[in-house]
């Protein structure tokens, strides 16, 4: 099997799970089964419904946490959110391991990462351990050097111009 690699997309702006999904869509398209794990995101978007008709063989897992920004969360929230958010990423890895998945899509880890949640030296252990064959996809902002170096691909998206600066908010089907 070939040697699967590590994509990084990181950045303050908007378009990084976009890109995430669009590779996964595409390797999705030439047979590959692809796991995507959204942390830090448990609100219904666009494109969780389109994936939701993909599976199996597009599955996608989440923490279904409080409706909360992590900065305005009281402190058990933020613990039962760490709690939540480490059991995902440890199934996760587990399911990795099963050989049945050829794509996986940590969305947000960066943020779980930035957040507290999960510690770095547990997200670059498995990095530097994961199936050999297994494409993994890093999303978030603030990429750490510890994955940049460890990674294949890093793309940094950063915002020139947005809808945001002139008040205009989150509308659907575009931003959510």
């Amino acid at each position: 099997m070939e040697k699967g690699l590590v994509h990084i997309y990181t950045g303050n702006g908007k378009g990084k799970t976009t890109s995430a999904i669009g590779l996964g869509i595409r390797a999705y398209g030439r047979g590959f089964k692809i796991y995507m794990v959204q942390f830090l995101k448990s609100a219904d978007t666009g494109e969780l419904n389109v994936l939701k008709n993909l599976e199996p063989g597009f599955t996608v897992k989440r923490f279904e946490m409080v409706n909360k920004f992590t900065w305005n969360m009281n402190d058990e929230e933020k613990r039962e959110t760490a709690k939540g958010i480490n059991k995902l990423f440890d199934t996760a890895v587990k399911d990795s391991e099963s050989g049945s998945w050829d794509m996986l899509i940590f969305d947000e880890v960066l943020g779980a990462i930035k957040g507290g949640f999960i510690s770095l030296e547990k997200v670059v252990e498995f990095v530097k351990n994961k199936p050999h064959g297994l494409e993994l996809v890093v999303t978030g902002r603030a990429a750490p050097y510890e994955l940049i170096d460890l990674a294949d691909y890093v793309s940094e998206i950063n915002p020139i111009k947005h809808p945001i600066d002139k008040g205009i908010g989150a509308r659907i089907g575009i931003e959510s």
